[in-house]
């Protein structure tokens, strides 16, 4: 306690500490006081109230969390803490048991169990799901769950889980989540508070450390917005803050650099860029001169001399950032001091001891190690798990002064640094070159400035070709990231939720879902309108109103009048329509026709029917036009009048041949008399109509508003009452499109399973079958195509390497080119992986069927390295062999451990069972083995 404070301070702050004896204690492990909103979060958290701390990335929310922890611990209560992915995961548990202790915190994460039943565990958000599911009796006198970074249930693939959770857990559970800055937080808060009862949203907005924003064109490193404006020059960017009018100039010149140089260059070299001689740099800036672009290795050095290291170098491809770390080992870039050196050189010795000295060649590890030394390093997924920790320990003990990453890096890995910059504001999203979204901006740039070691952080962009400085500041200062759910259940999640709550209370939990809410919130605008049309439907009813009668009634009366009118004619129409489309298909070329109505009318010899689904006929007519004709110059049937002969050789673009035919179309037709009365007959309605029609108008007749002498103003209020009633009934159908809408997604995942065996609905409130227990134990993506292969023992019979190969289908997605067919192990392999392709055909029709779109084809790419790796042998002859990186091949093994696991669970008691746990035994070892806490 600051002695600096008044008395009355010092009063506040001591009543305080009693109120909130272990906030106090907690408080006084930091060396830095917690800031407001952590003080306020963790007081909510003791006064026993969930909360949702929404703040930008490096500003401390974990603190929050990691209060949680203490709480529990000090209070003899148990905590989960959940995470998106096993990286963030692991980097927790090793945090947690450095300031707790080794006996109070355990680890779960799929392929790696420790100490699981310890006080204090951390675990993917999907082991918890699962345990959920499974009713685990670790579950018992759980009294908090930590969900950090729980904005990831925006994720398409993953995200539902995160609702799952949030909906099953006991009410007893108090739900501390911490998400990223999104606009929407209050919206998500209040969700969370119908959910699991008390709950309290905190919004912090401004970050602990200033960010100033930068764009690198040429030599220069350029303030993004203006100096005039204060918050900006003081690193805390508000919405639609002006840009530098001095780069704007540079944006000017560029552009017309451009254009001059394109004047300059001949079209055909400027198309084959023939002009550019193998380098994309420009030149300086100024004086409508091109801008020069710096290579990595000049920005790297830009920002050792500025003092801007340690940085991040966000470069959207695993290619990329390699190459980037070569091109710095090429420069002989150095970093780090010999002290540096030999320590970094000390602890990746150590870290990677368990490496086996045989693969070390091919997992690059010589070249990593050079490059690390010198203080440079690549991070992304397809880099082997091991060197990942060293690279994100190294770099957070400030050794590694910068690190070429994916966006990978930015999902909650704790790695601050004094800098960020970004290569490109586009990457490629799976299907297409996209732009950065300005939460992904924010995501990535929410790196820069550490606290407690830098007064302020940096983000560079770096200048491209055709860059538009307004748009990159619109990006860092927009303040709207809303979070939308993804949420949509599956076919495993259905029948645990079956199996667990029955059909009709699992509805009603679903409809509790984030995604339903949304869509609720979403109806509000249509509901209101709908009211509004309502509300008018009443005054319009009122105004027709008529004291002799009904008057309603005698207006419905009338439309239905019409309403078979028209639709008689209508008939009548689409009758002669066919009629008319017969009778083109029976003309022969030299056939003498009288065009009924178009452009065209008149008399035409057939040149070419034209047949097909609607015939177009191409006549000649008698002055000389060549024209294909369409149905719509035939709105009745029409005969051949005649015939004449039309020569083999006829070219309809000859204009002589063209001229005798139409003289000999003339001569054949002088003295033909044309039907033309035929063409304009019109057919009356049917006699059945007739009467329908002869009956409502003598009731009309009858009914005794019809002798109103204010009829005809009581009638256009009921006109305007239909017209409103047609535009309501449109606005109901969608407010019915968008209300329950999981709930009907679920429906139809029921029917789906219920065709398939899987439930039994016609049991009370919905059963599983046996058949269904399986399917409640896969939680892969393409579980219903795993439970499908069982039960009809399409793996029944095959070895431990064999089973490995064709479950890798099921979990691995290429990132190769689709056009190069994968490796196939031959025999039984390449047999079964056809008949799962089929299968997966016939299962895409039955989804089809229901409205569904849920499982994507399976991928053979990694079957070949997965049979080998199981049957022994060497990762160096795997990877030579295929284009997998070491990181690709651990984490695709490590989901094929998952999966077999879950097989040899939904297996029951037979030899499949046994092959499945071979499958285990057999692929972790060596790399994969030692990279289980990595």
């Amino acid at each position: 306690m600051s002695d600096e404070q008044t008395p009355a301070e010092r009063y506040a702050a001591s009543r305080t500490a009693q109120r909130y004896p272990v906030l106090h204690e907690f408080a006084s492990f930091y060396d830095f006081g917690l800031d407001p909103f952590q003080l306020e979060a963790c007081r909510e958290v003791e006064d026993g109230r969930g909360v949702l701390v929404a703040a930008p990335t490096g500003s401390g929310k974990t603190v929050v969390g990691e209060f949680a922890v203490f709480l529990a611990l000090t209070t003899g209560r148990k905590c989960f803490y959940t995470t998106p992915i096993k990286a963030l995961s692991n980097q927790k548990f090793h945090d947690l048991v450095e300031r707790h202790g080794a006996e109070n915190v355990g680890l779960l994460t799929g392929d790696t169990s420790v100490n699981g039943e310890a006080p204090v565990v951390v675990m993917t958000t999907e082991v918890l799901r699962n345990m959920l599911y499974a009713g685990s009796p670790t579950l018992l006198g759980l009294a908090f769950v930590v969900m950090d970074e729980v904005h990831y249930l925006a994720d398409r693939a993953r995200g539902a889980v995160w609702e799952e959770v949030i909906i099953h857990l006991p009410e007893s559970v108090q739900v501390i989540s911490l998400s990223a800055t999104v606009s929407n937080a209050e919206e998500f808060g209040e969700w969370l508070g119908t959910v699991r009862g008390e709950m309290t949203t905190i919004v912090e907005e401004r970050r602990p450390v200033p960010l100033f924003q930068h764009v690198m064109a040429g030599r220069r490193l350029y303030d993004l917005f203006a100096h005039s404006d204060d918050q900006a020059s003081a690193g805390f960017v508000g919405e639609g803050a002006p840009v530098n009018p001095e780069l704007m100039r540079v944006a000017r010149d560029d552009f017309a650099a451009t254009r001059m140089r394109d004047r300059r260059v001949p079209k055909d070299k400027r198309m084959r860029g023939d002009h550019r001689k193998g380098s994309n740099r420009g030149r300086n800036v100024g004086n409508g001169r091109r801008v020069w672009i710096p290579s990595r290795v000049e920005v790297v050095e830009r920002l050792e001399r500025e003092r801007l290291l340690p940085a991040i170098y966000f470069i959207f491809s695993r290619k990329g950032c390699d190459a980037a770390v070569q091109q710095c080992l090429d420069a002989n870039v150095r970093l780090t001091s010999p002290e540096e050196r030999d320590e970094i050189i000390e602890y990746v010795e150590a870290a990677t001891a368990h490496l086996p000295s045989e693969d070390r060649e091919v997992l690059g590890y010589h070249d990593f190690l050079d490059a690390l030394s010198r203080g440079v390093a690549a991070h992304h997924a397809g880099l082997l798990p091991a060197f990942k920790e060293c690279v994100e320990t190294l770099f957070t003990r400030g050794l590694c002064k910068v690190v070429f990453a994916t966006e990978t890096l930015a999902l909650g890995i704790n790695m601050p640094a004094r800098t960020v910059v970004i290569e490109k504001l586009s990457k490629w999203n799976g299907r297409e070159h996209a732009d950065l979204t300005p939460g992904e901006y924010t995501q990535l740039t929410g790196r820069a400035g550490r606290r407690g070691l830098d007064v302020e952080g940096h983000a560079v962009v770096l200048w491209q070709p055709g860059m538009n400085p307004q748009q990159v500041a619109g990006l860092a200062s927009t303040r709207t990231y809303p979070l939308r759910s993804s949420f949509r259940p599956s076919y495993n999640m259905a029948v645990n939720l079956v199996n667990q709550f029955g059909r009709e209370r699992s509805r009603e939990l679903l409809e509790m879902s984030f995604a339903q809410f949304q869509a609720d919130r979403a109806v509000v605008g249509l509901a209101r309108q709908l009211r509004k049309a309502e509300n008018a439907l009443e005054g319009y009813a009122e105004a027709a109103h008529c004291d002799r009668g009904d008057f309603m009634e005698y207006a419905a009366l009338r439309r239905r009048i019409s309403e078979v009118e028209k639709g008689a004619k209508k008939a009548q129409r689409a009758e002669r329509r066919d009629e008319a489309a017969a009778s083109l298909t029976a003309l022969r070329p030299g056939d003498v026709i009288d065009v009924p109505t178009g452009k065209f009318a008149g008399l035409a010899v057939v040149l070419d029917p034209g047949y097909g689904d609607q015939p177009r006929p191409q006549v000649l007519t008698l002055d000389r036009q060549v024209r294909r004709l369409s149905m719509i110059d035939f709105p009745v049937p029409v005969t051949a009048l005649t015939r004449m002969k039309v020569p083999r050789n006829f070219n309809p673009r000859n204009p002589q041949q063209r001229r005798d035919l139409a003289g000999a179309l003339r001569n054949r037709t002088r003295d033909l008399e044309r039907p033309r009365q035929a063409a304009e007959r019109r057919r009356g309605i049917d006699q059945e109509t007739r009467d329908e029609v002869d009956a409502l108008r003598a009731e009309l007749k009858a009914h005794p508003c019809h002798g109103c002498p204010d009829r005809e103003d009581h009638q256009r209020w009921a006109d305007r009452w239909s017209k409103l009633d047609r535009d309501a009934e449109t606005l109901r159908r969608r407010v019915e499109r968008r209300t329950n809408t999981v709930a009907r997604t679920f429906d139809r995942v029921c029917e789906v399973l219920a065709e398939l065996g899987y439930l039994d609905l016609d049991d009370d409130g919905g059963r599983v079958t046996e058949r269904g227990r399986g399917l409640r134990r896969i939680y892969s993506e393409l579980d219903l195509l795993a439970a499908e292969s069982l039960r009809l023992g399409l793996w029944d019979d095959l070895t431990v390497p064999e089973l490995a190969a064709v479950l890798s289908a099921l979990v691995y997605e290429s990132r190769r080119d689709p056009d190069q067919p994968p490796r196939i192990p031959c025999g039984r392999v390449e047999q079964v992986l056809a008949e799962m392709q089929s299968l997966w055909g016939d299962l895409r029709d039955v989804e089809a069927r229901h409205k569904l779109d849920f499982l994507r084809e399976p991928d053979p790419g990694f079957a070949w390295a997965a049979y080998r790796w199981a049957s022994g042998d060497d990762l160096d002859d795997i990877l030579r062999a295929s284009p997998l990186s070491a990181g690709d091949f651990v984490r695709a093994t490590k989901q094929l451990i998952d999966l077999a696991g879950q097989v040899a669970d939904a297996a029951g008691d037979s030899p499949l069972r046994r092959t499945a746990r071979g499958v285990v035994d057999a692929v972790r070892r060596g790399v994969v083995a030692y990279s289980s806490l990595d």
